[in-house]
This record gives structure tokens, C-alpha cells and sequence, in this order.
């Protein structure tokens, strides 16, 4: 078979990680991408807000592309599509119904208009010259969620999106017959969401968290009750706002990403009882057992809603002593430390606090334990297996799991974002790694933030910046006076003088050798960062960002 007859599976994102879900399949002169998604940067990024998978390989291919797919609408399977759009020109975006309207808003509050976004149902059939685009239900925490199966020249792909078996769910239950059916038609590459691989059992039941929900109601009712869980388990949602017309509260919405969800959710019909809403000055009227606020702020970000009620520093809302918080969710890994602080705080009003404990299941991932991966694996039974979507020892525990159900180690690819492999007569091998940056997007800014840039950050934010200005006559070979040192996070300037003085005469003697030579400005600059750097390092043993700012003084 000639090289051009081979169909390619290329990785963009979702390996290593948790978000930023993205993949290209390629055949010839067509190419159809599957998830456009996003990963939230973590607390030790500052001033970034999320990183994107690098589009490189997609700009490359431009003219090749035939359609973006959507499996679901969460933010790391569809928070980038609105970068995308103004990076690549994509022909056509199909989305499930609920993730259709998402990235509608999303769009329009970009100011991007895109005419050629379809909403795709279960049973729709999508065809191209070399792929055929079919789609399975399943359950996760938002409506509409689906797999995708891609039948290509050279065999047939399967991507189960995120997915968990829940067999009384509050939505649909996942269409197992259709799932079985086409492990019976045959699948030659599974790519399965490992996000709860190394959970042993069974998942939760989301029916469990509304009983639970409606007991904390109804132990607390004559207290005003605070939900804090998120924006996008619409799920949740829906059982928070039935809990609360059987106890017959209303509701008030904080934070953009609730009020936006919610919206969605009533206009799609995912949730009843629009009457029940209120705004917060109708709330403030009512008795304490009368109200339920829901809110963003589970995860303890500093500026959602939550965080700012328990900091006393939210315009509507003030906390009285007979309070009640519920943490209805489960902390994303690198959030435990945010998420102690808040209820510390809450604890502190004298609120109190109800978290997802064997006592009150408040909360159940909308992702597969490993007996749901096994029963996924077994339905589709597929030839290789590529775990998907999760940190690597998740991936390494799924590729374990999909050993155990009879598919060899050999067929079990765990892989890095950029990696790619390649099908050919349904036999699958790795291929060529395509280019892979880190992508990362700064708060309040529109550009892409360098890497570097962000590892210069957290150097400034751990050991601080150290400048220093020098004044030499460059035609006369001459350093003109000391150097002057300024720092910033490095050391306090007054109480380190012996120090200062010690930079500056080393500082000093650098250059002036530095200057018998014939050096240009630019080497001069690196030679005093290498040189300085190590002599602090010698002196502190720490490393701040050395800054030499070098100024050619003409003398008459």
C-alpha cells in the first residue's frame, strides 16, 4: 500500500492531562478533527488563564479539513473552538444539541460569526469521501453526550468521549444496544476516557446525590442554603432545582458560568420550573428557609462567587451564622488547598458545611471506575486500545485494565500529545510525531503567552528579579562607575548591604575583564547572566531572573 493510502490518527491534546481534548484523523486529502477543548491553568501559572493545543499541524493541513466533531460541551472538549476559528478555516462544526448552543454564545461573545455549525442527533449519519461519521448516547454530567465512530479506508475508529455506565441516571441511560452492536460490526481502535481509571468499582448513581441533597433539605429547613457545584453538570442543576420545588424554595443564580448553563438548560427543555428563579434583591426579602442560592465556586477559585462570600467581600449576599453550605462536587486534582481555605472561612462565620463523605454522597464523577471501563472495553471489543483523556498513570492503570480484558500489551498505545498513529489494512503502528508547543493564554490578553514566559514567572515568583545597570564608554573599552543593583522578590536591599556590595564588585570586575576583549553588546549581556547568576547561586543558593541592562555612555 502506498504511503498516501494510509489512514493517520494524530494526538493534539488530552494525553498526560486532564482537558484539553483534541484529535485529527487523516486520510488523503481529508482530514476531520474530533474535539476542540481547553485546559485551566493551575495556580502556579500566573497570569495565565488556560492553555490550547498547538494548531500547527492543522494550519499545515488547512485545505484538508472537513469538519470539527464534538462528542460533549464541556469547556475541555470545546473551549477553544472560538481560537480555532480564528486561527483555521474550518468548513463545519457538528455538535450534540446542548454543546451546539454553547458554542453558539461562546461565538457571539467573541463576535465570531459562523454560519456552518449542524447539530447532530443520535441516530444521524455523517459521510465524507473516506470517512463515515456515525454517534452513540452516553451519560456523563452534561445532556447530549456522545461517542463517535469513524469508519475509515483502513479500519474503523471509536472514541467513547467522556462517559460513565449509570443505570438510573436523571437523564437518558447510554444506548448500550447501539454500543454493542458496534463492537459486533467491529472496531480496530478504541480511544476510551481514563479520567477514573485508578477508581476501583463502580461509579456512583447521580439519583444517589438528589437523595442526598433532599435529606441535608430537609434536615436544614430553616436555614438558607448555599450549593456551590459546577456550572457545567447539568445534571446537578436539574436535581438542585427539583430539591428545591418539593421543598419549595426559590433560587438565585451566582456567577456568569451558572447563570449561562442554567439559561441553555431551561430553553432546551434539561430543566424545569423557570418560575422558581429569582434576582438577589428578592431573595434578601424572603425567610432564610425560603431561598436556596446556587453558585459558582466549588473549586475555591479566588473570584467566583463562593470565594467571595466567604471572604465577606460579595455585594449581595452576606452570611449569617445559621447558614448552610454544600460543596456538591469533588476537588479537581491541584484544587485541595483553595477548596480548605474556602470552608475555613465559612467555618470561621460560624456557616455550616456539608462536602461529598461516606455519610453524604453530595457528588459522583461523571467519568467510568474501572468496572465501567471493563464493561465499555467488552462491548466494543476492539483489536488496539489507545486510554485517553487523563494524567499518565491513569492512562497506564486503563492500558492495564484493557490487558486484563484480553487485549494485548502490544496493542496498547500510551502515548503523548503530538504522537500519532497510523492504520493501514486494520493494523495499527505509531507514526510520526507532528509539533507540539505549549499554547498557553494570559488573562485579559488575546495572544498566546511563551512557555518561557511562564517559566520566567514562576522563577520571579519564587526567588525574584535582579537587575543591573551598567554605564561603560564602549569605544574606549571602559566601565565609567560601579554598577547599579536593583531587585525586586530577591532580597530586602537595606538589610543585605554586604551582600549588594559584593554584586557590585563582581559585578565590576566581569565587565571591566570582560571589556579587554573584543565582545559585542549581546555577548557581554549573556556572558554577565551566566556569570552572575552562578556567583548568586554560590553566595544564596537561590536563582533569581538576572536582568543586565547595559548602557554605551558617549564621552566628548
Amino acid at each position: 500500500m502506498k504511503e498516501n493510502d494510509k489512514t493517520r490518527f494524530v494526538i493534539l491534546g488530552g494525553l498526560g492531562e486532564i482537558g484539553k481534548n483534541m484529535y485529527a484523523i487523516e486520510h488523503k486529502n481529508e482530514i476531520i478533527i474530533i474535539d476542540a477543548g481547553i485546559s485551566f491553568a493551575e495556580m502556579t501559572m500566573l497570569g495565565i488563564d488556560y492553555s490550547i493545543p498547538d494548531y500547527t499541524y492543522l494550519k499545515e493541513n488547512e485545505k484538508k479539513i472537513k469538519g470539527l466533531f464534538i462528542t460533549h460541551g464541556h469547556e475541555d472538549h470545546i473551549g477553544a473552538i472560538p481560537i480555532l476559528l480564528q486561527t483555521i478555516n474550518i468548513q463545519a462544526i457538528y455538535a450534540p444539541n446542548q454543546a451546539a448552543e454553547l458554542i453558539k454564545l461562546k461565538l457571539s461573545d467573541k463576535n465570531i460569526r459562523f454560519d456552518n455549525l449542524y447539530t447532530y442527533k443520535s441516530d444521524d449519519i455523517i459521510k465524507f469521501k473516506y470517512f463515515e461519521v456515525d454517534f452513540f448516547r452516553t451519560t456523563h454530567s452534561v445532556p447530549d453526550s456522545h461517542g463517535i465512530r469513524v469508519r475509515t479506508p483502513n479500519g474503523v475508529i471509536v472514541t467513547t468521549g467522556d462517559f460513565k455506565f449509570d443505570l438510573t441516571p436523571i437523564g437518558p441511560v447510554a444506548d448500550l444496544h447501539k454500543i454493542a452492536r458496534i463492537g459486533e460490526e467491529g472496531v480496530d481502535l478504541l480511544i476510551s476516557d481514563s479520567t477514573n481509571a485508578l477508581n476501583s468499582g463502580v461509579s456512583n448513581s447521580e439519583s444517589m446525590v438528589e437523595g442526598a441533597l433532599s435529606d441535608i433539605f430537609d434536615n436544614e429547613k430553616n436555614s438558607r442554603i448555599i450549593v456551590a457545584t459546577f456550572a457545567s453538570n447539568i445534571y446537578r442543576l436539574k436535581h438542585i432545582v427539583e430539591t428545591c420545588y418539593k421543598h419549595h424554595r426559590k433560587i438565585c443564580i451566582f456567577g456568569r458560568s451558572m447563570e449561562t448553563n442554567i439559561d441553555i438548560s431551561i430553553k432546551g427543555g434539561y430543566i424545569n420550573h423557570k418560575e422558581l428563579f429569582i434576582s438577589p434583591e428578592e431573595a434578601n426579602g424572603l425567610k432564610p428557609k425560603e431561598v436556596c442560592i446556587l453558585c459558582t465556586g466549588s473549586q475555591g477559585e479566588p473570584l467566583a462567587a463562593l470565594s467571595r462570600i466567604a471572604d465577606l467581600e460579595h455585594k449581595h449576599i452576606k452570611l449569617r451564622p445559621d447558614d448552610v453550605v454544600i460543596f456538591s462536587s469533588s476537588p479537581i486534582p491541584g484544587n485541595a488547598l483553595s477548596i480548605s481555605r474556602t470552608i475555613n472561612k465559612l467555618y470561621l462565620q460560624g456557616v455550616k458545611v456539608y462536602t461529598n463523605t461516606t455519610n453524604f454522597n453530595v457528588h459522583t464523577s461523571g467519568h467510568a471506575n474501572q468496572e465501567e471501563l471493563k464493561l465499555m472495553i467488552r462491548l466494543l471489543m476492539p483489536k488496539y486500545m489507545l486510554p485517553f483523556h487523563g494524567e499518565y498513570r491513569m492512562l497506564k492503570q486503563h492500558g492495564d485494565i484493557a490487558n486484563m480484558c484480553g487485549i494485548p500489551k502490544s496493542n496498547i498505545f500510551i502515548l503523548d500529545n503530538g504522537d500519532s498513529l497510523i492504520l493501514d489494512k486494520k493494523k495499527i503502528s505509531i507514526g510520526e510525531k507532528v509539533k507540539m508547543d505549549e499554547i498557553y493564554i494570559g488573562t485579559n490578553t488575546v495572544s498566546n503567552v511563551a512557555a518561557q514566559v511562564v517559566r520566567d514567572r514562576k522563577i520571579m515568583a519564587g526567588d525574584g528579579i535582579l537587575v543591573t545597570v551598567i554605564n561603560i564608554d564602549m569605544k574606549r573599552r571602559q566601565l565609567l562607575n560601579k554598577p547599579t543593583i536593583v531587585t525586586r522578590g530577591f532580597i530586602q536591599v537595606n538589610e543585605n548591604e554586604e551582600l549588594i556590595r559584593s554584586l557590585e564588585i563582581k559585578t565590576s570586575l566581569l565587565v571591566t575583564d570582560k571589556l579587554k576583549e573584543n565582545i559585542s553588546f549581546i555577548d557581554l549581556k549573556s556572558f554577565l547572566q551566566t556569570n552572575i547568576n552562578n556567583y548568586i547561586v554560590e553566595l544564596t543558593g537561590r536563582k533569581p531572573i538576572i536582568l543586565p541592562v547595559i548602557l554605551d555612555v558617549k564621552r566628548n
